[in-house]
C-alpha cells in the first residue's frame, strides 16, 4: 500500500481499491485527541488551524502514519478504521490543468496555409496552439495567417482597437490604446473582452520582435482548471456559476459594460471570462460577498499556481492561436521593444 499526498487530502492506495480523505477530517479524528480512559474525542475542529499541511504520510504497520507540519504532531489511523468510516472510496481524481508546452507545440516550416488545419485541431483539443516558425520579415505574414484562417471558416472580429492590434509600447496605429496591452507592464492571466456580450471566440497572436528582457507569456486552461475545482469544492464551482458579475470597460473613447457569471456551462463546455481589471466592484447581498470571495480566489488560486501553466516566450515568427473562451492568458513585465500582433476571430457564421 502507499500513500499519495494532495494540496488538502491524501489518497491511500492499495493493491485493488483506494480512497480520499481530506486533511482537516484527519486531524479532526486524530487518535491523541481521545480521552485515555473513555476514548471520546477532546477537540472541536474549530479549534484546529484553517490551513493545515502533511511533512510526512505513510502506511506503517497496519496503519496510516501521519506528521503534520504545524505542530509536528504523529497521528495513526488504523487500516480497518479508515476503510470502516472511509466516505470518499474509490473516487475518480479529475486531473490538473495541464502545463506541458510541448503538447500545443506545433512545426510551422510549411507556412500558415500548411499548418492552419492541425493548428485548429490542436486548438481544439488542448484550448491553444503554438506555432514555432522562423520568418525573415514576420510583419508581412500577417495577413497570410488571416487568410488561412479564414480559408478554414474562421471569420475575423474586429474590435474597438482596430482590425489587426499592434501590442507595443510605442503604437501609434490603434485606436483606444489606453490599455494594459500598450505598456510594458505584467498582465496577470485573464480572457479578453469579457465586457461584450459574446466574447472573441479565439485570438491569434503573432510575434514580431521580442522583447530585451521579459515579456514570456503564459496559458491557462480555465476549463480544466473549473472542472478540477468542481471536483474538490462542488459549492465554490457552482456558485461562480450561478453568480452573476459586471464586466466593465471604460477607455477615453470607449465604454462598455455586461453583467455575466465568470463560469458558464453550455452543453457541457464549459465558459470562462474573467478580468481582473475590468470587473466592476461587486454588489452581492451583504451575506453572500464572503461565500463569494471565498470562491472566485479559490479558482483564481488554481489558474495562478504556475502547476498549471503553459509558459513559453513567442518568439518573432510564431503564432500562437487560443480558444478565448476556455483559455486565460497573460505576460510577464518586459523591457525593450516588444511587438506582438494580435487578430481576434469567431467560429464559422
Amino acid at each position: 500500500m502507499r500513500v499519495e499526498l494532495h494540496d488538502d487530502h491524501l489518497r491511500v492506495v492499495a493493491p485493488d481499491h483506494h480512497a480520499d480523505f481530506h486533511l482537516r477530517w484527519l486531524r479532526h479524528n486524530c487518535d491523541v485527541d481521545r480521552h485515555p480512559a473513555t476514548g471520546e474525542r477532546t477537540v472541536e475542529s474549530a479549534e484546529l488551524p484553517d490551513e493545515l499541511a502533511v511533512a510526512d504520510a505513510a502506511i506503517d504497520d497496519g496503519a496510516l502514519r501521519v506528521t503534520w507540519v504545524h505542530d509536528g504532531r504523529v497521528s495513526r489511523y488504523p487500516l480497518a478504521w479508515l476503510a470502516q468510516h472511509a466516505y470518499a472510496a474509490e473516487r475518480a481524481a479529475v486531473p490538473r490543468p495541464p502545463p506541458d508546452v510541448a503538447a500545443i507545440e506545433l512545426d510551422g516550416s510549411a507556412g500558415p496555409a500548411s499548418v492552419a488545419g492541425d493548428l485548429l485541431a490542436r486548438v481544439a483539443e488542448r484550448g491553444a496552439a503554438l506555432v514555432r516558425r522562423e520568418t525573415a520579415s514576420p510583419e508581412s505574414e500577417t495577413e497570410a495567417w488571416i487568410a488561412a484562417l479564414e480559408g478554414r471558416g474562421l471569420g475575423l472580429v474586429g474590435t474597438h482597437f482596430g482590425r489587426i492590434e499592434d501590442l507595443r509600447t510605442d503604437n501609434t496605429t490603434n485606436a483606444n490604446t489606453d490599455q494594459l496591452g500598450y505598456t510594458d507592464a505584467a498582465i496577470e492571466l485573464h480572457t479578453d473582452q469579457p465586457f461584450l456580450d459574446e466574447p472573441p471566440r479565439y485570438q491569434l497572436l503573432q510575434g514580431i520582435r521580442a522583447a530585451d528582457r521579459g515579456g514570456d507569456t503564459t496559458l491557462a486552461d480555465g476549463e480544466a482548471a473549473y472542472r478540477y475545482l468542481a471536483s474538490l469544492d462542488g459549492e465554490a464551482a457552482d456558485l461562480l456559476a450561478a453568480t452573476p458579475v459586471r464586466f466593465h470597460r471604460r477607455q477615453r473613447a470607449f465604454e462598455r459594460e455586461v453583467i455575466a457569471p465568470i463560469v458558464e456551462v453550455r452543453g457541457g463546455r464549459v465558459r470562462v471570462r474573467s478580468s481582473y481589471f475590468t470587473v466592476a466592484p461587486y454588489r452581492l447581498p451583504f451575506e453572500r460577498m464572503t461565500a463569494w470571495y471565498r470562491a472566485h480566489d479559490r479558482f483564481v488560486r488554481l489558474l495562478r499556481d504556475p502547476r498549471h501553466h503553459y509558459a513559453f516566450r513567442i518568439r518573432p515568427g510564431d503564432a500562437l492561436l487560443y480558444d478565448n473562451r476556455r483559455m486565460l492568458h497573460g505576460r510577464t513585465a518586459f523591457a525593450g521593444a516588444r511587438w506582438v500582433r494580435g487578430v481576434y476571430f469567431d467560429d464559422p457564421r
